[in-house]
């Protein structure tokens, strides 16, 4: 696969919640996703509570059809 292959099925993806809900829904994607990058958590704009990461991710070779 060359490196244009790898960047066109690259994914970006915001995951917004509490800390633990985010390193949840993380720990689910590492499992189909090839976690190529997590950004440092952001503050929610409107709750403290809250905050949102940033991902890139490609598809694991064992789960594309």
């Amino acid at each position: 696969m060359t490196l244009a292959d790898r960047k066109a099925l690259t994914v970006r993806i915001r995951l917004h919640g509490t800390p633990a809900e985010t390193a949840a829904a993380l720990a689910a994607l590492a499992h189909v996703l090839h976690i190529r990058s997590v950004s440092r958590p952001y503050p929610d704009r409107r709750s403290p509570l809250f905050q949102r990461i940033y991902l890139h991710a490609t598809p694991r070779e064992d789960t594309r059809q």
